[in-house]
């Protein structure tokens, strides 16, 4: 069988390298994905491998190119992913690209440090300057009937020379203008004249990096000790003082210096540049540099996995292999190695390999359901290749509609068609990531369902006439003599297949649309879904034990095919197998002509348990009794050779001669196991032969939940035929388009998902999977997840 079928041969090896050659061939291995090596030295703690001074190396350079990136997301840039992979660097261009990282990121911190400064400089000017105009404008107003009396006896400080006003003059964040005003009322008790304004330029705010409207204030005071409470104030509520000459001359002066000096700062703008060209040389390298990196660290992690021989010249790495690739690593070691000597050898084990199945974009979305439950046990059969039919076939039971399984598959065709999208690819919304990976299997599942759609011959809940029907209503009515009168007084007429013409047979496909127009519509829908649920549950855990046989021979366990296969073939047929006999024999025996005699297959079934018959229920066959009772015997027989036929062959096995005789507790070990299996399958049949009723169920939901959005929401649209009822269609489409998409498609989608999870992990899978291995994981190099 092929690697999807079954997993594939993995061996354990050891691979010899030489010390000077070890990391160039790992490096090539790493570049295929083909072995996964396992740690020879577990005891010995990472700190006190040889490898240690090597793999910090790379960590520190990884801080160096975290710290690179942190400043180009600083200034808006992102480095573009890296365009090829490039090979693990020599350890010569290791040591060039640790000089040029360092080197780059000295230049950028000093760049930075610089502009930081000139920048800080350069607002604390424009600031000052800006207080020192606002507060010349301020007291440079005119002594008039519209100044402030507080403010008069400012301006007319130079009247008395004995009243000398003092100034705080700085700028405030705009939310605490307020608070800062009242403490300050309330602390000098109004012994001051404060004035605030907005200043003219929005400045960024030198902790928050954001652009904001300082405000500018200018506090006169008379007296030392209400200064010193003003400047206290000031530094609690972290205002930017500045210094504010007493005289207007002064001011002036002042004004003049800086503009003098906001001009020299020139240099700021040859800063700018500079570190634009190291930002550009660092977007450059930078993807190139952390992809090697990576690559470096991943080796040297793998090295010390790796022991010493006895001479200290040629590393030792014990590996898990793939059979098939052997020849693939032997010519990676050739082509890693200088002078060739580094090789592999297989080496026996009694140990359980890992599991390799491989897939592609098609099988992954499948195996992923599979693996989800549990990963196949080594070389065990692997539910995965039929799961791609049966999944979606026992999904579409429940979701049959043929609108909304068409909806379904062009949503999934979208995204297979544009699957190497960009865009579709790296998207971050998990949920959406999780639809996309799964693309094929809901591309499945929207085409059975539209299967399935017309074999219920319902499309957004209405049938469709595809054939004419196979029933006549003229037929009927040229038989029965309706009248006028009658047809006025009985809304429901009686269709009766038994007249000649009136049922000309079965429909050609699927269920007859007349069936959507019946009374007993749901009646007919009950039946039909409910026999056939219980059909499909049959056959499918019946192929579940099958393919059981194929474990059985390919372990060499062919004592479990007379002892385990057969009693449970034995057991499921018998009684559950009969049952769908019992289906298929009423379809074919029993029709329109002697439909009221027919026998019920639930009584009979029930009788067959009792060992009894029942006069009122006829039986289906003549010696129908006997049969049965032949049948229930042979399921019982059946439950003690599933119970001790294991158990007993192997304690055989164990005092045969020339074999080890077991310990006491093995016997009790295996019987307790074997009588779980028993128990747990036998009472599995029963329970898991009603669990696929929920097919029935889901169905049937899903069919009047559909019929119910249609009566309630789209019929009322096409109540008015007029320009009106046009113009109101148009909202009832919309709703109804959105109610379908969220509750039918979305909601009823994900529960009938989920139910058919359920009957493949439980129903299904329990039959003959264990799903007790692990996953072999390749040492290869991952893709770019740098964030």
């Amino acid at each position: 069988m092929g690697s999807l079928f079954r997993s594939e041969e993995v061996c354990l090896a050891q691979l010899f390298l030489q010390s000077a050659s070890a990391y160039s061939c790992i490096s090539e291995l790493g570049e295929r994905g083909l072995l996964e090596f396992r740690d020879l030295n577990p005891k010995v703690s990472p700190f006190q491998r040889r490898f240690v001074g090597e793999v910090r190396r790379c960590e520190e350079m990884e801080k160096t190119f975290t710290f690179l990136q942190q400043e180009l997301r600083a200034a808006g840039r992102l480095p573009a992913p890296c365009p090829e992979s490039p090979r693990a660097p020599a350890a010569r261009e290791a040591l060039r690209v640790q000089e040029q990282s360092e080197q780059l990121a000295q230049e950028l911190r000093e760049v930075s440090r610089s502009r930081s400064s000139l920048r800080d400089r350069l607002r604390d000017l424009r600031q000052h300057l800006h207080v020192l105009r606002e507060g010349q404008r301020f007291t440079s107003l005119p002594v008039g009937p519209g100044v402030p009396a507080g403010l008069g006896v400012l301006l007319c400080a130079s009247v008395s020379p004995r009243l000398i006003p003092l100034f705080v003059a700085g700028v405030i964040h705009p939310w605490r203008v307020t608070a800062f005003e009242r403490l300050l009322w309330r602390a000098c008790r109004g012994y001051l004249v404060a004035s605030f304004v907005e200043m003219p330029e929005p400045m960024e705010d030198p902790a928050t990096g954001e652009s904001i409207t300082w405000v500018i204030f200018l506090i006169s005071y008379w007296g030392e000790q209400i200064g010193q409470k003003i400047r206290k104030i000031s530094n609690c509520f972290h205002c930017q003082v500045y210094g504010y000459p007493e005289s207007e001359a002064s001011r002036t002066e002042a004004i003049t210096r800086l503009h003098g000096q906001i001009q020299e700062l020139s240099t700021l703008e040859e800063t700018e540049k500079y570190l634009a060209e190291v930002l550009d040389k660092v977007a450059q390298v930078l993807p190139t540099w952390r992809v090697q990196v990576q690559k470096m660290k991943a080796i040297y992690l793998v090295l010390n996995q790796c022991s010493f021989d006895v001479t200290k010249k040629c590393l030792i790495a014990e590996v898990w292999c793939p059979v098939r690739d052997l020849t693939q690593v032997q010519d990676a070691l050739r082509q890693g190695s200088v002078s060739g000597s580094c090789f592999v050898q297989r080496v026996p084990t009694t140990e359980s390999p890992p599991t390799l199945i491989r897939t592609n974009k098609f099988t992954a979305g499948f195996q992923s359901i599979v693996d989800a439950y549990g990963v196949a046990s080594y070389q065990e059969v692997n539910p995965a290749p039929y799961a791609i039919i049966t999944f979606p076939f026992i999904f579409a039971i429940m979701f049959g509609d043929v609108g909304h399984g068409l909806l379904m598959f062009l949503f999934a065709l979208w995204m297979v068609l544009y699957e190497d999208s960009p865009r579709l690819r790296q998207g971050t919304n998990e949920i959406w990531l999780t639809f996309f990976e799964g693309r094929y299997l809901i591309l499945l599942m929207g085409a059975f369902s539209i299967y399935t759609g017309f074999i219920y011959n319902e499309c957004f809940s209405k049938a469709t006439a595809i054939f004419p029907s196979a029933w006549s209503v003229a037929t009927m009515a040229n038989h029965s003599s309706w009248s006028s009168a009658y047809l006025a007084t009985h809304p429901s007429l009686t269709l009766d297949p038994n007249v000649t013409g009136v049922f000309q047979g079965p429909y050609p496909f699927g269920i007859d649309p007349i069936w959507s127009l019946a009374t007993n519509h749901l009646n007919f829908l009950n039946s039909f879904k409910m026999k056939m649920s219980v059909v499909l549950g049959i056959v499918h855990m019946g192929f579940g034990v099958m393919l059981g046989v194929f474990n059985h021979v390919h372990f060499q366990q062919r004592h479990r095919l007379v002892l385990e296969f057969l009693p449970e073939m034995i057991f499921l047929l018998a009684l559950f197998g009969y049952l769908v006999f019992l289906i298929f024999y009423k379809w074919i025996k029993f029709s329109a002509a002697d439909s009221r005699v027919a026998p019920s297959i639930l009584i009979h079934f029930i009788d067959m348990f009792l060992f009894t018959s029942n006069a009122e229920n006829l039986p289906l066959y003549p010696g129908q009794v006997p049969v049965q009772m032949v049948l229930v015997v042979l399921a019982l027989a059946s439950v003690p050779v599933l119970l001790l036929g294991t158990p007993l062959y192997q304690w055989c096995r164990q005092r045969a001669p020339r074999t080890v005789r077991p310990r006491a507790h093995d016997f009790a070990e295996i019987f307790m196991h074997q009588a779980i299996h028993t128990i747990e399958y036998c009472l599995g049949c029963v329970s898991n032969t009603a669990s696929y009723l929920r097919l029935w169920a889901l169905s049937l939901a899903h069919a009047q939940l559909s019929e119910v959005l249609w009566s309630m929401v789209m019929r009322n649209g096409f109540v008015g035929l007029s320009y009106v009822g046009g113009v109101v269609l148009v909202p009832v489409f919309a709703a109804f388009a959105v109610l379908t998409v969220a509750i039918l498609l979305v909601m009823e989608g994900l529960s009938a998902f989920l139910h058919a999870l359920r009957l493949h992990w439980v129903e299904f899978q329990n039959k003959f999977y264990v799903g007790a291995g692990y996953k072999l994981c390749p040492f290869a190099f991952a893709p770019d997840t740098w964030e």
